[in-house]
């Protein structure tokens, strides 16, 4: 039994090192398009679908993994998961050296490639986590996802610095790099014990009773808002601060992308250690998120646009994992399909409310009404629309915020 210990500490550093990993097909693709653009000649619009691309197979694997969970062997995907990750980043950067004249196709197929590979992170590194013997398993969790934070801060600043350095037209070298660190992830899995996951294969943890159904409802609709408030502003701040606020497009790389990152990492690291009572954390991450939109949509201050666009970061950072511990809390024995339906309320967010926000920057920057506008505030049309974006992403975290004073009700008036 002593054995048992160490053994699954590996396999929990193994997780951490594959959410680790992770990072870098969400965060290294953005920074590489304005490149493929002038290296391949390839299109905003053909550039757009590769991201929608990404959420959509997510998006795919989420359902699968919902509806057929008991037809995987969850421990052996779990091991070739990580290799899936390098196989498609390789592939990104190889098939275009190899026919320049075709690179759209190549982007498209590893794009869906490591998109699997994202899914089945998003379903089964949870879960895993979840099964393993823990004193402190809402620190666990945390420490997961601020890894994933984590990442993202380390693929940016190394990135940006490579291309300063090196060249945007070497971008290949550094994704086959980033292609490499996965393998690590896929060893340690592969020499350590997976714990015990056999509640994931009984449906009766999804179907069950009526309050069940409706908590767990309840809490896919709560990681839905909470996505969507961190990443309508994780995947704007860049353009934001270099389009609104008129800052370097490196300089708002490193300030906007990094620093909001480095929020999510510290605090859901702050959480892991000394957190407790995590709908409070959620309900204050809601109306913190909800005054950082209002804030920077109404503000005609850069230094207070900045300090709220970074702060974002810090009150979304819980909003995803916390409400993984909610419901581990309030709704025991879940398995991985339940795991699979909240991965799947969170690609949802994480899809529909960038999109959202751009067609608004697109609408109103385009209408009588910013051109009206433009002359009172002395502002640019283009200023006009992204302050537009926040304050309509704004509603996300507003919803949210009432959605988890019925949510903690509810769960304190029905013990299930």
């Amino acid at each position: 039994m002593n054995n048992a210990i160490p053994d699954f500490k590996r396999t929990k550093f193994a997780c951490y090192a594959a959410y680790f990993t992770m990072s870098s097909i969400f965060s290294l693709p953005p920074l590489l398009f304005v490149t493929f653009r002038e290296m391949y000649g390839i299109s905003y619009t053909l550039l757009g679908t590769l991201v929608l691309t990404n959420f959509c197979t997510q998006l795919t694997v989420d359902l699968i993994f919902t509806l057929f969970s008991r037809h995987f062997n969850v421990h052996k995907v779990v091991k070739v998961m990580p290799l899936i990750t390098s196989l498609g980043l390789l592939i990104y950067a190889i098939f275009p050296m190899l026919m320049p004249n075709h690179a759209y196709i190549g982007l498209l197929i590893a794009t869906v490639i490591f998109s699997i590979a994202a899914g089945l992170s998003e379903v089964l590194l949870s879960p895993v986590i979840a099964a393993i013997p823990s004193d402190n398993p809402q620190r666990d969790m945390s420490m997961l996802h601020s890894l994933y934070a984590f990442g993202v801060f380390t693929v940016v600043v190394i990135s940006t610095l490579f291309l300063k350095l090196f060249g945007n037209e070497k971008w290949m070298y550094l994704t086959m790099f980033w292609a490499l660190l996965p393998i690590l992830a896929a060893i340690l899995f592969m020499i350590s014990p997976m714990p015990d996951m056999s509640g994931s294969e009984n449906n009766t943890n999804i179907e069950g009773t009526k309050r069940r159904r409706l908590g767990l409802s309840l809490c896919v609709a709560c990681i839905f808002l909470g996505s969507s408030a961190e990443n309508a502003m994780g995947n704007w701040i860049s353009g934001y601060m270099e389009n609104a606020l008129h800052i370097d497009k490196a300089l708002g790389d490193i300030l906007g992308m990094a620093m909001f990152a480095i929020l999510l990492g510290i605090t859901r690291i702050t959480y892991a250690k000394y957190g407790k009572h995590i709908g409070r954390v959620l309900l204050g991450g809601m109306i913190g998120a909800s005054i950082c939109y209002l804030v920077v949509g109404f503000t005609s201050s850069t230094v207070l646009a900045f300090i709220a666009c970074v702060l974002t970061g810090l009150f979304t950072s819980m909003l995803w994992p916390g409400t993984l511990i909610l419901m581990e809390e309030n709704i025991p024995g879940v398995g991985v399909a339940a795991y699979a339906l909240m991965a799947a309320g969170g690609d949802l967010g994480a899809s529909i409310a960038p999109q959202l926000m751009g067609i608004v920057v697109d609408q109103v920057s385009a209408s009588a009404f910013a051109v009206e506008l433009s002359s009172t505030l002395n502002l640019t049309t283009e200023q006009i629309g992204m302050k537009a974006g926040m304050l309509v992403s704004a509603i996300f975290p507003m919803i949210g915020t009432l959605l988890l004073i019925f949510i903690i009700r509810y769960f304190k008036k029905n013990k299930i």
